[in-house]
């Protein structure tokens, strides 16, 4: 076995990801001085033992200290910002707050890992708000158990209605995601019952105990929470933003949880919205709710995310001029300007529902006068569910370089109210139900950082990291993952049209038509003829209207939309040529036969790495090539038989088709 057994070395806690004992295996025996007092300077003490390092008060070969302090380091430095210098075998890092000593801290652990060339710079996250919400649930939902949208078992918070006994999994959590600058977590499932509507009153204990694990980590707690909990709870008889009862019900929830958790981050809301309660049923707007709430928490620097997923998920069908895409753009943006400072609306990246291929929301850019946070997705939903090797930082790249008016100002640059994501950990001993997943949490966690870093970079430190310094498993590895969120989209649904999944299966696996007479509204329009929506302004729903200039005007275009979007804003014949050169259907045909080769080449190239990781490791991740494998010729076999059955039309070089 090339690399060490030591670099997976197994922790009580489950596996350590892209923290072994063996990347900061170097430091032991060496001197650190660690300048600077707090729960989360404590912490980096903390850290620096684990390491095996003793603290001493001068000369020593690693100095944490405040921004300053240290000759020919910088002064001024953010409250989040580090300076990481290495020079004649000595390491300086200072910080303009505790958890900037606490990041320099794992970025040194990068550079050791890594082989990093670099002598000094200074690092500062481009967002103060990097978050993780959580979607999990109390109690057991009948439905969607203890994890929506969960791959990777239970809550690593909850266990069927209470807190868990043993939270030693949230501690090493919250180390984790201090490692890569996540600072805000929420701790509950956005759609929120009855039982999670207690986590705010007589159930604040448990919001209490997990903010203290998180505390020492720099890493804020948020709360889900229920519109109508003063009603839902019993002790009102309504949930009017405007009734001054209401107001008061909020304020004096808001002053309970902020005497108990005073660094208490704030509310996350899912209103109005596939069954959610909100200020609808009283005849008030989204802005109404959402300064109640903001108002509420104010007085304590709270914060309101208010999540912009709203749509009419009662549609029919037969009516063409529905589109649930606009739906956002139709019900936000009007109200742009009256939301107050500490309302950050939450925007999903696309305008339909963190699909492989979509474009990016026409809100984000829209709310020029609001706060407004990118909502990403680091679960797998609807990308193979933690079941297919899909590594989303390219994805992810590409939507933060968006220009949304093509003046150079990046997506990433437009939010001002930072970025979230929903999470993808639970009880499972890999954390993220396929091992490999695990690269997906780390590099949202580098991107929300900082959105100009190469996904390709950081997939390198992830693997250098998790997987230690044999060059062949690192290759490898690379090249599993390096292209294979484009190798998803190859097998599964083609070139922007969008869903295709199976609603039977909660969004795994396909099935063409599953969502094509549903209320829930996202539709492709396939006929005999061909595919596709008409979202354009001149003949259909008038969605890309709510595009500013350049984009408006490329996506009204066939002339000039992009080939991975064509069919997201246009109908278009099976014949009809992608700026590609092939024609929509043999592209098709031609995109589903390559990916699930792709698919089989992964598996190969990980199958010869038996002998170089653990063999849980490897059996775990073979396993889900098996399943992978399976899913993709499902996928290739059923959408290539559904087109060509609708088109009538050949593939042209003659495969077989059922």
């Amino acid at each position: 076995m090339t690399t060490s057994a030591s670099h997976f070395e197994a922790v009580a806690d489950g596996h350590p990801m892209w923290l072994p004992a063996a990347v900061a295996g170097e430091l032991r025996g060496r001197t650190a001085t660690i300048l600077g007092e707090g729960v989360v300077i404590d912490t980096l003490r903390a850290e620096i033992a684990r390491a095996g390092m003793t603290e001493v008060s001068a000369d020593a070969d690693l100095v944490i200290a405040p921004s300053g302090t240290v000759e020919d380091a910088p002064d001024g430095l953010g409250p989040e910002a580090f300076f990481h210098r290495v020079r004649g075998g000595r390491t300086v890092i200072t910080y303009g707050g505790p958890n900037g000593g606490l990041y320099g801290w794992f970025h040194h652990l990068r550079h050791l890992a890594c082989g990093s060339g670099e002598a000094a710079a200074t690092h500062e996250p481009l967002h103060e708000l990097r978050m993780l919400d959580h979607w999990d649930n109390v109690a057991v939902h009948p439905h969607m158990g203890q994890v929506e949208r969960g791959y990777a078992g239970g809550s690593i918070f909850y266990d069927d209605g209470r807190l868990r006994e043993d939270l030693s999994r949230v501690h090493a959590y919250a180390r984790l995601l201090a490692s890569v600058g996540i600072n805000r977590v929420t701790i509950n499932n956005v759609n929120v019952g009855r039982r999670e509507a207690r986590l705010l009153t007589d159930d604040l204990g448990t919001v209490e105990r997990l903010a203290a694990i998180f505390r020492p980590w720099g890493i804020r707690t948020h709360l889900s929470i229920n519109f109508a909990s003063p009603l839902a709870l019993g002790e009102l008889d309504t949930s009017d933003p405007l009734e001054p009862a209401v107001q008061k019900w909020w304020t004096d929830a808001a002053a309970r949880v902020f005497t108990r958790i005073p660094d208490f981050g704030g509310f996350l809301v899912k209103a109005d919205s596939e069954g959610q309660p909100g200020p609808y049923a009283y005849g008030r707007d989204h802005a109404d709710g959402a300064n109640m709430l903001a108002r509420a928490v104010a007085p304590f620097d709270g914060l309101v995310h208010w999540r912009a997923f709203v749509y009419n998920h009662h549609q029919d069908w037969r009516d063409r001029t529905t589109d649930r895409a606009r739906a956002a753009y139709d019900t936000f943006v009007p109200l742009d300007g009256r939301f107050d400072d500490n309302v950050i609306l939450q925007v999903k990246y696309g305008p339909l529902d963190f699909q492989v291929r979509e474009p990016i929301s026409p809100v984000i850019p829209g709310m020029t006068r609001t706060r407004v946070a990118l909502e990403l997705q680091v679960t797998q939903e609807y990308t193979g569910q933690q079941q297919h090797a899909v590594y989303l930082g390219p994805q992810w790249s590409e939507i933060l370089a968006f220009e949304p008016t093509g003046d150079g100002t990046t997506l990433a640059e437009t939010v001002r109210g930072g970025i979230a994501a929903v999470s993808n950990v639970g009880s499972d001993d890999f954390w993220t139900g396929h091992p490999l997943a695990q690269a997906n949490l780390y590099a949202y966690g580098r991107l929300a950082w900082d959105p100009t870093l190469d996904p390709g970079m950081i997939l390198d430190e992830w693997i250098a990291l998790t997987f230690g310094a044999d060059d062949r498993m690192r290759r490898s590895i690379r090249s599993i993952l390096d292209d294979s969120w484009r190798t998803y989209e190859m097998y599964t649904a083609p070139l922007g049209v969008c869903f295709m999944v199976s609603p039977l299966n909660r969004h795994y696996g396909p099935d063409v038509d599953g969502y094509e007479y549903s209320a829930w509204g996202t539709y492709h329009f396939a006929d005999r003829d061909g595919v596709g929506v008409d979202r354009t302004v001149e003949t259909g729903t008038g969605f890309a209207g709510q595009y500013s200039e350049p984009w408006a005007s490329r996506y009204e275009s066939l002339d000039t939309v992009p080939d991975e979007l064509v069919l997201f804003f246009h109908h278009v014949p099976y014949t009809h040529r992608l700026h590609s050169g092939a024609t929509v259907i043999q592209h098709i045909y031609d995109t589903h036969f390559a990916g699930v080769e792709r698919v089989e080449e992964m598996a190969v190239m990980w199958e010869e790495l038996e002998d170089r990781v653990p063999s849980d490791l490897h059996r775990r991740v073979r396993d889900r090539f098996t399943e992978q494998r399976r899913s993709a010729i499902e996928w290739r076999d059923q959408i290539n038989t559904y087109f060509w059955r609708k088109s009538g039309i050949a593939d042209e070089v003659g495969r077989t088709i059922y």
